[in-house]
This record gives structure tokens, sequence and C-alpha cells, in this order.
């Protein structure tokens, strides 16, 4: 990349620019000074016929549309001279988009960042039963999280589910704020050596199946068993995972890229390397805050309502709650 900040690339669209604009002024001057040839029929045609009877006409561009075209040409090379266009060259007005954005987030902060300082000294469970908090969570979300996560917050592959319980660092209110804050990378290195050989691979793959009571071949599954001591270190012996180091658990059927054994295998062979961003430094904490909060309401009840619901709706509601609290 560093060949494309050469001195010769600055000056080869410098003058690619300056041709261009100097291009269509030629072109339409030529075309101004243009005459019909002296042998041209009188009929307003050039003589030139296709399909045998289709006639050009000689008829020239409207002077007032022309001059609107040399018009362009001198509001362009205006413009090129004030404003950033010809490579490095700032503009004599020293105009820079950077400087305007920072504008425009000065302002907004300015005035919606009381409302979001209201709501940075309240716990996270607090913000997100207030309605106007999640609202303001929601669009937070929309525009900056659901380009991956998806609009429904389900994800898609190599991407969480942020709308289940399943959390690969953990699921209180405060993780997922760390976690939007500082970001997270998670890599699963290529461990294909360490298993073994091919069958060991595919053994270990079914033994994984197995962990979640996945279809699989048993037979291998038991010699597969063996060969994931080269996993326990992160995954654990019963294969939970740890929230610790953000290893998945692999005893439950919720899977990031896939839980087919040509995935499994994949996985294995290659590793994998997700990186999900910081936004500490481009939201700021008390933005984080209220996005946390409105994550968090994904996948709980802050306000309660789906345990009213049920109340209401079901006649043994005591035992309804307690099977939704085991689940």
């Amino acid at each position: 990349m560093s060949d494309f900040t050469h001195v010769f690339w600055d000056l080869f669209i410098v003058v690619i620019t300056l041709l261009s604009v100097a291009g269509c002024g030629i072109l339409l001057y030529s075309q101004s000074l243009h005459k019909v040839a002296p042998d041209a029929p009188s009929d307003g045609t050039t003589g030139h016929v296709w399909d045998e009877d289709l006639s050009e006409l000689n008829t020239p561009l409207p002077r007032w549309w022309m001059w609107l075209f040399y018009i362009t040409i001198v509001f362009a090379l205006a413009y090129l001279f004030l404003y950033p266009g010809l490579g490095s060259y700032a503009g004599k007005l020293g105009w820079k988009s950077s400087s305007a954005y920072t504008e425009e987030l000065s302002k907004a902060d300015a005035e919606y960042g009381p409302q979001f300082a209201r709501f940075s000294g309240q716990p996270i469970e607090v913000v997100a039963a207030d309605p106007k908090a999640h609202a303001i969570g929601e669009r937070l979300f929309m525009t900056y999280c659901a380009q991956c996560h998806g609009s429904d917050a389900r994800g898609n592959k190599g991407y969480p589910n942020l709308t289940d319980s399943d959390w690969l660092h953990g699921g209180t209110p405060e993780i997922i704020k760390t976690t939007i804050m500082k970001g997270r990378h998670g890599v699963m290195p290529p461990m294909g050596a360490a298993v073994g050989s091919d069958d060991d691979i595919v053994n270990v793959v079914q033994y994984v199946k197995s962990l979640s009571g996945a279809s699989h071949d048993p037979i291998k599954a038991v010699f597969g068993k063996s060969k994931f001591s080269a996993c326990m270190a992160c995954h654990t012996a019963s294969g939970g995972g740890n929230q610790a180091i953000g290893a998945p658990n692999l005893t439950d059927k919720v899977w990031l890229y896939g839980g087919s054994a040509d995935t499994i295998m994949e996985t294995i062979r290659k590793g994998r390397d997700n990186q999900m961003p910081a936004f500490e430094d481009f939201l700021g904490a008390d933005k984080v805050h209220v996005l946390a909060a409105y994550v968090w309401s994904l996948s709980n009840d802050p306000a309660g309502t789906k345990s009213a619901s049920i109340s209401a709706a079901s006649p043994n509601a005591a035992s309804d709650n307690a099977a939704v609290a085991k689940k």
C-alpha cells in the first residue's frame, strides 16, 4: 500500500483531473465551430443516411445550452481551487470533511449529551426497563451493530445471536458493556496437527457432536474422546467451555459457524479468528451504557412483562414460572 502514497500518484490525479476538465472544454469549443460542408444538402441534413431513410439532421446545440456547459467547467475549476479535489492539495479555504464531521458531533453531543448523561448514573437493568432509553438504545444498535448482528439481533454465520442466553464471555450487564467498550478478539488456533491424523480429526468431530446430543457415529466418538484432550485446555474436559477466555460451550446446540461435521472439521483444521471492534472511543461511555442496556434486554426481561403475562395467562403460574427459570 505504501506504493500508492508516492508523490507520483498525487501528480497523476492532478494531471488526469485537469486534463479531463480541459478536454471537455476543448470538445465543446470544437463542436461549436463545426460547420456543414459546402457540398451538404440544402434540406437541413448532413447528407448521412442510415437504414435507407434515416437522415442525420444538421441541428446545432442551442447557444444557451452550450453556455451552461461552459459555466459548469468554470464552476469545476473554481471548486477545485477552493476545496480539496486535486490530489493532496487542501484547497484555498482549507475545508476538511473531518472538521465538518467533528463539528456535527459537537453539536449533537451538546444537544443529546445530557440525555445520555442522565442514564449513565443508573444501573443497566434500570436503564433497560426505561422505554425512552430502550428506544434510544435500539437506534444505536440499528446504526452501529445491525450490520453484523442483524436488524433482529439474531446474528448470522460468524456473528453471535444476541437474543438467546448463550454468551462466549458472559451475559451479565457489566460484561456486555465491557464487550462493547473494549471489543473482543476471539482466536482458535489450527488444531489439526495437535489432534493427529485425518482419521483422528474425524473421530474428534464425532465426539464433539456427541457432546450436544447431535446425530453422530458412536464408535468414532469413542475413539475421538481420547484425542479431545488436545482441546481440553480451552473447552474443558466436559466440553462446557470457558467464558473467561471466550471458549465456546460444546455441549449445547448453539454454533457460531454451524454444527455440521464438515464445518466442525474445518474449524479444527484451520482455526477461527473473530474480532469485534471497540466502541469506547467512538461512542463514549454514556452512549455505550444505553446501548449495553438495550443489548442486555434482548435476552432478558428488564420490566418483568414476561413473568407478568405468564401469571395472568396461566392458572398454574407457579409451575410455569419455575419452568421459565429453569430454561
